[in-house]
């Protein structure tokens, strides 16, 4: 049985074309800020086919890519790769595939043995159908270049399954007390189920969970009224944060307060692709407005809360993996507001993006061909 939170309860205190399978739009009077000088070095570190999230495991620096059509490999320090075994089946195809890779909290370790881990996925269903779902696995590596998913069990499943193959988000996001897993759910280009509490789709949910990433209980709906949400991640003081794709303009980071309706479709501050107007946000139609919005577009692939030493300057903020135009969008948050501060421009689209435990900055390009979607580390530039 599913849950939807109520307004009072408040735990907070402790992709193809960006957002469609259409291109990414914008309206025609709006201009994007002009990119500055980027100040970190470029290190190539490999090169994989359609990258989708790339996550590191804290006690041993091995940075986990996941690849759209099923393959988990990794990364160790010094370069050597491995592979993960065991990947479920997925479905492949349009913004479908394998999807999200996250670390159940608290396994802390030097040495890379067995961790639990959630993962996501698009899996078929009838008459050609099908949505996401969400697994967990131990992950035992018994060989420094091998490891395996076993004893995996599916824990949540996208509801209800539908036509076409866009807008399925799954990212995930553990809370920062580790009794909750968050789950993006976008609305499937379906739009009206966004506002329908029978379905799951444009919802974040949570799911409880125990030391071991069993469900202790069923899934809650937190918030409503998303599009396509593709970055899902906590702040340094412990509140939740989503980056989503508008549809023409209109992309959006939204600070998430547990109940609130964030509008899609009856409200955007970008426009159908066919032209056709959608109202603004504004402060009397009843939705929870953006913290900032975006018109042209960003196509945001992921985001992360910067938090290391090594850009002691970007500490706090918001740093936004971006597709159209490709880049690294820089966001400083002012409360349950935000502004931004600095672009960069990259050489091709960024999908996913991590920090990893000595404070670099990792980001995978988005593509299919090995020379655009390379795997980089970013380190100050001399001098910066």
């Amino acid at each position: 049985m599913r849950k939807h939170l109520p307004l009072s309860f408040l735990p907070f205190a402790l992709i193809a074309a960006s957002c469609s399978l259409a291109p990414a739009g914008d309206k025609a009077d709006a201009a994007a800020p002009t990119p500055v000088a980027a100040p970190f070095a470029i290190e190539e570190v490999a090169a994989f086919n359609e990258p989708w999230a790339i996550r590191f495991d804290e006690g041993t620096g091995v940075l986990f890519v996941s690849e759209k059509k099923g393959t988990i490999r990794f990364v160790q320090p010094g370069g050597k790769m491995g592979t993960v075994t065991g990947v479920p089946p997925v479905d492949y195809g349009g913004q479908g595939g394998l999807g999200d890779f996250l670390f159940a909290p608290g396994q802390a370790s030097s040495v890379l043995d067995r961790r639990i881990v959630c993962l996501s996925w698009v899996g078929a269903g009838q008459n050609d159908t099908r949505g996401a779902a969400v697994g967990r696995a131990e992950m035992v590596c018994e060989e420094a270049d091998a490891c395996a998913l076993q004893n995996l069990t599916v824990i949540w499943r996208q509801n209800p399954k539908v036509t076409g193959r866009g807008h399925f988000s799954h990212r995930l996001v553990s809370s920062p007390d580790g009794r909750f897993l968050y789950i993006a759910s976008g609305d499937r280009q379906k739009m009206e189920p966004a506002q329908d509490r029978a379905s799951d789709l444009g919802k974040i949910v949570r799911l409880p969970i125990d030391a071991q990433g069993v469900p202790t209980g069923p899934a809650e709906q937190v918030s409503l009224g998303h599009r396509n949400i593709l970055g899902l991640r906590f702040d340094p003081q412990g509140r939740l944060w989503e980056i989503e794709h508008g549809p023409a303009g209109g992309d959006e980071l939204n600070f998430v307060t547990p109940g609130a309706n964030y509008g899609w479709p009856n409200a955007s501050n970008g426009s159908h692709y066919d032209g056709r107007p959608i109202p603004d946000h504004s402060p009397d139609d009843g939705f929870a407005g953006p913290a900032i919005s975006w018109n042209p577009v960003i196509a945001p692939g992921d985001m992360i809360f910067y938090t290391g030493e090594m850009f002691r300057e970007w500490s706090g903020n918001v740093v936004i993996a971006a597709m159209k135009p490709a880049g690294i969008v820089r966001v400083a948050i002012d409360g349950t507001k935000a502004r931004e501060v600095a672009r960069y421009a990259m050489e091709n689209r960024i999908r996913a993006i991590a920090q990893a435990p000595d404070g670099a900055i990792w980001i995978a390009e988005d593509g299919k061909d090995v020379s655009r979607s390379r795997l980089l580390r970013l380190t100050p530039a001399t001098g910066k």
